[in-house]
Order: structure tokens, then C-alpha cells, then sequence
């Protein structure tokens, strides 16, 4: 059985870019650019004429950008779409309108960078054409803040991962949560410079303070520490104090930070202390690390595959045991909320 090409739009506003693009991801065996547009106007024609797989669209387009595209877009057509942007903010408007994932541009002096772009672009391409969408068409919002001020901070944890759709499913996630909780650690799969952007994105939309990691941070209640892009991040333990250390390595599971490393170290310093939280991502990262958190007495939570953008991560981490609890994204902070009641019940 000869498998179906995935079917691209590359929407750009600069022809030499937009070519090189189409001409480039169009050597994978995998993908068939079906057409090109330099404006929204011409994309939303084309996407009905050609009926595409993935769309890759540029944030600074004229007539009207690429994220007010996407505003008016998935609402009425959801469809995967990869944002290709230079470094910069509107990336994470860009996710919060429907925008699967993103690619930075690169340096165009550097031919490797955009060889990289081009490597890096054809894998998501990939993963994007895997992601469910239908929720556009009634997005939901979440309820309000859970819980209130118990207690319940004391020396526990909270470490979550993600992958493909996690920027907007930790984003959802920590907008429930009261200022007093638990120190939580994170792991994004994100490139360097942008981490530290998201990080404080999320301190300016929660009541949590939330910044990028750096070696020898406290994990303390109140307080969310993001993974640097390009390096690992562990935690430490020194008494009932845990603190976080960042280090350059090679990837894990194709990823750095991995969140594998960050939920082994968590299962071995915090161990039923703990609750491990896995997101939306495609592959397998995080999976065995949960179950080592599980297996030292953590409390575990997995996505759902109904509320997933790409239901890769959880869906390893449930077939091998490592999730105890399967949850919609919008019931997982009342269930980390729950679980902290009962990790304080019975330490």
C-alpha cells in the first residue's frame, strides 16, 4: 500500500523564501507542496481550492499578519499549521491563536541554518499532520482558579512535560492555580532564547511567579521554573529544600531538555512527594521517567488523547503503566489539586 503524501501550503510573503521553502521540503518523499500564497487572502482560497494537510505560514505578512489570520482561520477551518518566524514574542500569539508549532528563521548568511530550518521544519510538518483539532470549532475555556490558600505547599513537587501543543496546554494549566502552590518544575521542548520568552508569558498571565531556570534556583512554593532550551535541568535535594541545576548535554530522546532527565531526578530526590504531570507531544519522552516517578510513590497524570494535540507522550507513558490518573486538560488542575490533598493526608 503506497502511503499518502502529506499535502503542504507554504504561505510567505517573500518569494525567494517562500520558493526555497516550497522547492526544499518538497525533496521529502513524505510531503507534496501542493501550492504557495504570498498574502492570507490568497492562502484562504487556496486552502479551499487544494484542500492541504499543513499549512507553513509566516507571522509578518502584508494586508494582514499571519496571527490574525489564524484568528479568523481555525475557528471556521481548523487545519495544522507551522508558524515560520523570525525570534521574537508574536511566535507564542501565534500558538495562543491555533498555531501547532513554529520554526525560527535563521541567519541568512549561514547556509547551515537554513539546512537546519529546512531539517527541522520537514519533522514537524510530519508531527503536524498528525494533530487533532476539531476543539477550534468550540474551544473551551477553563473554569477559574482551584483551591484556595491550605497549606498545601509544604515539600512537594510538581514536574510537568510536554511536547507539540504543551505551550498552550501548561499555559491553561497554571492560569488555574492559586499563588500558593507547590514548587513546579517544567519541561518544554522549546529552542534557546525562546524559553526564556514563554517564561515570561506565563509570568505575566498566572498568579505564579514563573521564570526561566538557572543552576542553583530554590524550587519554592509559589514559583515555576521553566528548562533553559539546549540545556537539561535536574533538581537537587538538601534537607526538604529541592533546587534545580542546568546542564549542557546530549540529547535524550531526541531532546534537550529531555523530559525524561527531569522526571528521573524528580523521582529520585522527591520521590511520593512528587506529581508527574505528561502533555501533549509526539514521541516518547517522558514516558519512561514517569513510570520511575510512579514506581517510587509519585502521583501520575496523563492527557487524555481526546484533549491532545498530538497524543504521542501520554499515549507510551499510559501503555507502559507509568500514568496513573488519565485526565482532559481541563480537569487536570482540580486533579493535581485533589492529589496534593492526599499527598498531605497521609506524609
Amino acid at each position: 500500500m503506497i502511503k499518502k503524501k502529506i499535502k503542504v501550503l507554504v504561505v510567505d510573503d517573500s518569494l525567494v523564501f517562500r520558493e526555497t521553502l516550497a522547492k526544499s521540503i518538497s525533496k521529502d518523499p513524505g510531503i507534496e507542496v501542493v501550492g504557495t500564497a504570498s498574502d492570507p487572502f490568497m492562502a484562504r482560497d487556496k486552502i479551499l481550492e487544494l484542500e492541504p494537510d499543513v499549512l507553513t505560514l509566516d507571522v509578518e505578512m502584508p494586508k494582514m499578519s499571519g496571527i490574525e489570520f489564524l484568528k479568523r482561520l481555525m475557528p471556521q477551518y481548523p487545519i495544522p499549521v507551522i508558524m515560520v518566524s523570525s525570534v521574537g514574542e508574536n511566535v507564542f500569539d501565534a500558538l495562543n491563536a491555533g498555531a501547532v508549532d513554529f520554526v525560527a528563521k535563521p541567519n541568512f548568511g549561514i547556509e547551515k541554518g537554513i539546512d537546519a530550518l529546512i531539517n527541522e521544519l520537514i519533522v514537524k510538518i510530519k508531527i503536524a499532520s498528525t494533530a487533532r483539532l476539531s476543539h477550534w470549532k468550540n474551544k473551551s475555556t477553563c473554569s477559574g482558579i482551584v483551591g484556595k490558600d491550605n497549606g498545601h505547599a509544604g515539600n512537594s513537587i510538581i514536574a510537568i512535560g510536554a511536547s507539540t501543543g504543551g505551550t498552550e496546554a501548561i499555559l491553561s494549566i497554571l492560569k488555574q492555580f492559586p499563588g500558593n502552590m507547590p514548587g513546579i518544575v517544567i519541561v518544554q521542548h522549546m529552542p534557546p532564547v525562546f524559553t526564556k520568552m514563554y517564561a515570561q508569558r506565563l509570568n505575566n498571565s498566572c498568579l505564579l511567579e514563573v521564570k526561566e531556570a538557572q543552576k542553583g534556583d530554590r524550587v519554592l512554593p509559589g514559583t515555576v521554573l521553566i528548562a533553559p532550551g539546549d540545556y537539561h535541568m535536574r533538581i537537587k535535594k538538601a534537607g526538604d529544600n529541592y533546587s534545580v541545576e542546568c546542564l549542557k548535554g546530549e540529547k535524550v530522546n531526541g531532546h534537550c531538555p529531555s523530559v525524561d532527565v527531569l522526571f528521573e531526578s524528580v523521582a529520585e530526590k522527591a520521590g511520593s512527594a512528587a506529581i508527574g504531570v505528561i502533555l501533549t507531544g509526539m514521541g516518547h519522552d517522558g514516558a519512561r521517567g514517569l513510570l520511575s516517578m510512579r514506581k517510587k510513590g509519585a502521583l501520575t497524570i496523563g492527557q487524555n488523547e481526546e484533549t491532545c494535540v498530538v497524543y504521542g507522550m501520554p499515549k507510551v507513558a499510559y501503555e507502559i503503566g507509568a500514568v496513573q490518573k488519565q485526565s482532559s486538560l481541563l480537569s487536570i488542575p482540580q486533579l493535581i489539586y485533589s492529589m496534593l490533598d492526599n499527598i498531605q493526608k497521609y506524609r
